[in-house]
């Protein structure tokens, strides 16, 4: 294949790169990043002379052109977004920018050049917060989203459903639990709870701590991509998958694990204001995606384990 890769430089897409060129070396990638607060183009070194490293905005929609055309790019995948929730609620107009207009550019290249796939990564956050007793999310859901980063992301996917449906764009959309695993952006949660552990500062849990999460190891998240990327979507016809691993741990709960296997004290958690809007339980069913071969391999509390080695190495 020949990939262009949106946001490689970000955390789930370098470690798609680095997965992928070692496992298909004979592929062509190309990869595109803004390079933004959240990205980190040292992570793309040990493959730096297999790949084709681009420096830009995937709203630049003359420069997405370029890129399919020069390197006859056959695969679209679009990790580029802007992620990071309480800075959503901040300021919303960057979400819009890159999020939104940004997925329309690559619509428009996809649509002029038909034989181009186009795999978009949202996120289970577009279906909104669901109770403790309501069945996991389905791709038919309604979609509820909290945040102006999830409305984001949402705008995005009915952008790119509109265009399956209106130019018979070849495209899927992956719905993901959250992700977790070495080089992580800083300020998300298992980080963020790794560093101020580490440094036996306080660690910040919002609200009560009782919030669920399905967390999924990197690395399987990028197989279960792997896995889309082999199926015919002409002949599948499904278009929205989601991925998960079904196990949900409430915030408190992973706070206490990381600060266990780092031998620290439970009393470096402090409960701070609950974030606006927070969502209270992500929970997708990912039976669709398993249907294919997919299914995760990593134990949450190993993953664990190789995150906190990865960042005390960093940090030491």
């Amino acid at each position: 294949m020949n990939l262009l890769v949106t946001g490689a430089a970000g955390f789930i897409g370098s470690h798609f790169v680095l997965r992928h060129i070692k496992n298909h070396p004979e592929d062509t990638i190309v990869v595109l990043d803004k390079l933004t607060y959240a990205a980190d183009k040292s992570l793309l070194d040990p493959i730096a002379e297999q790949i084709t490293f681009v420096e830009g905005d995937i709203a630049d929609q003359d420069l997405m052109t370029k890129l399919v055309e020069d390197h006859s790019i056959d695969t679209i995948i679009n990790f580029a977004a802007e992620s990071h929730v309480d800075n959503s609620i901040s300021d919303a107009t960057p979400f819009l920018h890159t999020n939104v207009i940004g997925t329309q550019a690559i619509i428009e290249v996809v649509k002029a050049h038909p034989d181009v796939r186009l795999l978009h990564v949202s996120t289970d956050e577009v279906y909104g917060d669901v109770g403790d007793d309501d069945p996991s999310c389905k791709v038919t859901d309604t979609l509820r989203p909290s945040s102006p980063y999830s409305a984001s992301k949402a705008a995005a996917e009915m952008l790119v459903l509109a265009a399956i449906r209106t130019f018979a764009i070849q495209a899927v959309i992956t719905r993901c639990t959250n992700n977790y695993g070495p080089h992580q952006a800083d300020e998300k949660f298992i980080p963020t709870v790794i560093r101020n552990a580490l440094a036996d500062n306080p660690i910040p849990i919002f609200g009560t701590g009782k919030n669920k999460r399905d967390w999924i190891y990197v690395g399987d998240h990028c197989d279960a991509i792997e896995t889309l990327l082999t199926v015919d979507w002409k002949s599948d016809q499904r278009t929205i998958f989601n991925i998960g691993i079904d196990r949900e741990f409430e915030n408190i709960e992973v706070a206490k694990m990381i600060l266990t296997l780092l031998g620290k004290s439970h009393d470096l958690i402090s409960f701070v204001e609950d974030r606006k809007g927070h969502d209270w339980r992500y929970a997708v069913d990912s039976s669709e995606t398993r249907t294919l071969g997919w299914a995760p391999k990593m134990d949450f509390e190993e993953g664990l384990k190789e995150t906190i080695d990865w960042y005390k190495s960093k940090y030491a």
